[in-house]
């Protein structure tokens, strides 16, 4: 199957169009150039391009002699209309004049029509339907989009070599003919020729893929289907425009020359990479139009500026109406316009200034927190930013503090304020400078130098007022010693009137007095002590007591201040200790002991330690700094607690006795010694009897010894029974701790009367004698040197008669039950007492 040439204005294939052969005779240019092209040319077609400017630099007409081609200003020759070159040669003139220089040239252009291949035909005698083995490579085709006919249009014409001995039928399918968009294409069944029905939007489509096919009369088809490519050539049908019609760029003012501000873009939907598609920008009007501020690249679109003189105080905005060209900006090319935004971002290139170059205020004296003045700055920043909110500072006259000033956040205004009173009688005006910044750092223009800070004058004047009593200082220290006695005068705290300079109609009176210390002279102010001065008092902190008083004028005006005595020390505290200490044997035989002193250091430590009394017998005390001592037993004593004299002296010989309550325990740390908090040891600690009690004990047992021999003696000559209680075993030791020297008891100092009848007593019994069950009681009484056992404590006198109470029958006779219970406690007390001695 072949591909035929179609018929004269129709449109042939992309590649023939364009493989165009430009010969360009230097040496000749202004005579003769002669092109090589296809016989077949469509409208605006490209035909080759002549070096005008060789002939004629500047040319400002361009004329051909022949309507059929158009000559662009660069020497690209395009035709106007389809055009087939009938005859092998075509020639025509291209006239170039120069108006200026008077001068004119002439180029002859001669055109070469290419001769066109005949397709090879089989061979006659080929008769044979066979199906042909050779493939072609079909040429693809092109449509102009937007043609305007006359429809339908011929393309091409499709033949197969087997037409020439069968009869063949052609067809069509593909886009544009069976499938969307539909009957666009037809073919005709019998010649093959292919017609476009209507005109076509190469933006809408770019190409159609077909396929052809030769088919006989009975449906063989000797020959492959083959494709069929139509490529629909674009027309400059669409003009380029803004992808935004209204953009924004922001750059700061001041900027340097040459800052980039922004890049434009457009769009063109025709085809792409071609002439159609190069697009020139450039600036149509600058609002406002003077001066000039910026340009733009006409290739890329970026927007740049000119000049360093941006403001944004003169003008903040600033519009540009672009323009967008396709043809590579050629007067004939499409374009549209756009309208570009530039606003100028606020820098701080314009300090604050001041509306005013001084001030005059006035407050009354001793007026805190109030506003005196306001002051107004101007700055041409933009309002409302760090650029011009301004920041005030008083520079100098502020050296007391009395004055403050600072910023209101709605006027931008300064606000100065009095902090601190004021004092007529010191100072009757104060003259502040004043200075203001804005809170963003100054921005340095190009065009500009950094400028100094504004400054102003402010004068305040102080107005006077009759004031009350002024206290000054309001601490007032007076030093008094440790001890002072009461009813003693202590000078007091002094106010002042500030008009007069005297206290004269002041009135005092105590507003503090912690312990009641002082009474206060109403009139002078002067202290009276009530109390003695203790400088060891829990109210007394670092040896100072606080007393505050008020000072009240004759109108009720008054001032507080405050009396500090300072105690100095007197060595009146002896030194101090823990009264209790624990030594466990297991881990450490000795306790330390760390006394305090009250007092100032210079009456405490050196510390002096020394053992009272007997205590030394089994302790020993050593002295270690002169702040603490070591406490040893001279001998391991046994586990309980006992209580130990010690005096302590401090260094100028103060001293005092403390009974030294120690715990000896078997433990390895104090918490676990669990030793009986009272027991006798604790009471009296360290007994020791003495010779009289050890002589009182023996002369009890050897009483008791007779009294048991005689009772034992009488029972064995009698046969009745021997009354002793059951116990007497338990009870035959009588303790005796009596401090005098007692007498012997002998066997005239006992009677014991012996009784026949009613002689037994069974609450007594004492066991049996001998085997016998007969029990006997004795009565029996003790006679110490003529007069009864008594006991002399607390001042009273107590005999037995007392304690058995009345009704015996013979008062000096007395049981053994009864002497007994009056002499057992009687010789504990005695025995303690010895102990103690």
């Amino acid at each position: 199957m072949a591909v035929a040439s179609a018929a004269p204005g129709s449109i042939f294939c992309k590649q023939l169009l364009f493989s165009l052969l430009v010969l360009i005779l230097l040496c000749d240019a202004c005579q003769k150039i002669s092109l090589r092209v296809p016989s077949h040319l469509q409208a605006e077609t490209l035909v080759g391009k002549v070096n005008l400017e060789e002939c004629l630099r500047s040319a400002s007409l361009i004329l051909s002699s022949d309507p059929t081609f158009r000559i662009l200003e660069d020497g690209s020759i395009y035709t106007t209309h389809d055009l087939i070159l009938s005859s092998e040669r075509k020639s025509f003139s291209i006239f170039l004049s120069d108006h200026q220089r008077q001068e004119q040239k002439t180029i002859e252009v001669i055109l070469s029509a290419r001769e066109n291949k005949v397709p090879k035909k089989r061979h006659a005698k080929d008769t044979a339907l066979k199906r042909s083995k050779r493939r072609w490579g079909p040429i693809p085709c092109s449509l102009m989009e937007n043609s305007l006919g006359p429809f339908p249009q011929h393309i091409q014409q499709i033949q197969s070599d087997t037409a020439q001995n069968y009869t063949i039928f052609y067809s069509i399918s593909g886009p544009g003919v069976d499938k969307e968009p539909y009957n666009l294409f037809y073919i005709e069944r019998d010649t093959g020729d292919i017609f476009c029905t209507r005109s076509i939007d190469r933006e809408q489509y770019q190409q159609f893929a077909l396929y052809g096919y030769a088919t006989t009369a009975d449906g063989y088809a000797p020959e492959y289907p083959l494709p069929l490519i139509i490529k629909i050539e674009d027309d400059n049908d669409n003009a380029p425009y803004f992808e935004n019609k209204l953009t924004v760029f922001t750059i700061p003012e001041n900027c340097r020359t040459g800052t980039s501000v922004g890049q434009v873009t457009a769009i063109d939907l025709d085809e792409p990479d071609t002439l159609h598609t190069r697009l020139k920008y450039k600036i149509l009007q600058q609002i406002p139009d003077h001066p000039k501020h910026f340009s733009i690249h006409p290739d890329t679109g970026v927007i740049t500026t000119t000049t360093p003189l941006l403001d944004r105080e003169k003008c903040d905005t600033y519009q540009l109406i672009m323009e967008v060209r396709d043809m590579g900006g050629q007067p004939f090319g499409l374009f549209n316009t756009g309208t570009i935004t530039i606003s100028l971002e606020d820098e701080n290139d314009n300090p604050p200034s001041f509306t005013e170059t001084s001030y005059v205020t006035e407050v009354e004296e001793n007026r805190i927190d109030v506003e005196i003045l306001r002051m107004k700055v101007q700055d041409q920043d933009l309002a409302n930013t760090p650029h011009s909110r301004a920041v005030y500072t008083i520079l100098q006259g502020n050296e007391n503090g009395n004055f403050k000033i600072s910023t209101d956040p709605n006027t931008n205004e300064g606000v100065l304020c009095v902090v601190k009173p004021l004092n007529y009688e010191v100072n009757r005006q104060v003259i502040l400078q004043v200075g203001v910044v804005n809170e963003a750092q100054f921005s340095k223009a190009s065009n500009s130098q950094t400028p100094t800070m504004c400054t102003t004058t402010v004068t305040v004047k102080i107005k006077d007022r009759d004031e009350g009593p002024e206290c000054h200082p309001p601490v007032k220290v007076i030093q008094s010693e440790d001890g002072f006695p009461a009813g003693q005068e202590l000078l007091g705290y002094k106010a002042l009137d500030p008009e007069t300079r005297s206290g004269e109609g002041l009135r005092y009176r105590k507003l503090g007095d912690e312990d009641n210390w002082f009474e206060i002279n109403e009139h002078t102010g002067d202290l009276r002590t009530v109390k003695v001065l203790d400088r060891e008092s829990k109210f007394v902190k670092n040896d100072q007591y606080n007393i505050s008083v008020v000072a009240v004028d004759a109108v009720g005006r008054s001032c507080t201040g405050t009396l500090v005595v300072y105690l100095t020390d007197k060595n009146d505290h002896p030194p101090q200790i823990n009264k209790e200490v624990t030594i466990c044997q297991n881990n450490e035989d000795f306790a330390v002991l760390a006394p305090v002193d009250p007092d100032w250091p210079e009456n405490g430590p050196p510390f002096q330690f020394r053992l009272v009394n007997s205590a030394s017998k089994n302790w020993v005390i050593e002295e270690k700094d002169g702040k603490t001592a070591i406490l040893r037993q001279r001998q391991n004593l046994d586990y309980n607690s006992y209580v130990v004299p010690i005096e302590i002296k401090d260094r100028h010989g103060l001293l005092a006795t403390h009974m030294l309550s120690v715990r000896v325990c078997d433990c390895s740390v104090s918490s676990e010694c669990n030793l009986p908090a009272k027991n006798l040891r604790d009471v009296r600690p360290n007994v020791i009897l003495g010779r009289w009690a050890i002589l009182a004990m023996v002369l009890g047992s050897v009483l008791l010894l007779c009294i048991l021999f005689t009772c034992f003696c009488v029972t064995a000559k009698r046969t009745v029974k021997k009354c002793f209680p059951e116990d007497i075993a338990q009870q035959n030791l009588i303790v005796s701790n009596t401090e005098g020297p007692g007498e012997e008891v002998t066997e005239a100092n006992i009677r014991l009367p012996m009784q026949t009848a009613n002689i037994c007593d069974t609450s007594m019994s004492v066991g049996t004698v001998g085997g016998q069950g007969i029990k006997t009681q004795q009565s029996f009484e003790m006679v110490k040197g003529g007069y009864t056992l008594d006991s002399n404590k607390g001042g009273g006198h107590q005999t037995l008669e007392s304690v058995k109470g009345v009704g015996q029958g013979d008062a000096g006779r007395y049981t053994y039950t009864d002497w007994q219970s009056f002499t057992q406690p009687r010789l504990g007390e005695e025995s303690i007492r010895g102990h103690t001695g």
